[in-house]
């Protein structure tokens, strides 16, 4: 007989790890969905979805003691697992290339100049870090646990903005938004974590 959803999350919360791979399974479509979604064009032509799921699903086992916590929702955290791994995996192949850029920031350059603010440096690295969901002091996971309230276009951008360097130009035509509305979107991302975090704003 087929375990009920409630079983098997009730399961996950008791670090059952064969339950991690039955959750998987029975969500596999839309995990596969979330994660093509955010591959990007860079990516989806090296990377393969089911690759980042396998990677994801390994980090789910190493850390199935987070989802002792009633607050962790598991599908959204396996989601933030993966969008963690897509970040690496951009990282791996692209870093390189985007470090040797090394511009002043301004809002309709690349994110990457070397007067970042704390917040945008914490930014980065609990969004290209795998392992970021895991190890951080009081203020990195209260960062974490603000980004996952934005809602993922808020996400993608600040992703995109900080994370990939691109232009407000660019993301603005990747996102299908105006400039305006793009800024609006960032400058309203960025003070809700502002509150949380309590650093310099980005410029």
């Amino acid at each position: 007989m087929e375990p009920t959803a409630d079983a098997l999350i009730v399961r996950l919360r008791q670090q059952d790890a064969s339950a991690v791979g039955e959750y998987v399974a029975a969500h596999r479509l839309p995990l596969m969905a979330y994660i093509t979604r955010h591959l990007g064009p860079g990516l989806r032509a090296r990377v393969e979805p089911d690759d980042i799921l396998q990677d994801a699903t390994l980090d789910a086992l190493n850390h199935i003691a987070d989802l002792a916590d009633e607050r962790r929702e598991p599908f959204g955290w396996l989601c933030q697992l993966a969008e963690h791994r897509l970040v690496d995996a951009h990282r791996k192949l692209f870093g390189a290339k985007k470090r040797t850029a090394n511009r002043e920031v301004r809002m309709d350059a690349p994110g990457n100049g070397a007067d970042r603010s704390p917040l945008v440096d914490l930014l980065v690295a609990s969004m290209t870090t795998p392992s970021a969901a895991f190890s951080r002091d009081q203020n990195e996971m209260q960062l974490h646990d603000a980004l996952a309230t934005l809602p993922d276009e808020s996400r993608e951008a600040l992703r995109l903005r900080y994370v990939e360097n691109l232009s407000t130009r660019d993301i603005a035509q990747r996102l299908g938004k105006s400039e305006v509305a793009l800024r609006v979107l960032l400058s309203r991302s960025l003070a809700k974590l502002q509150t949380v975090y309590g650093g310099s704003a980005p410029r």
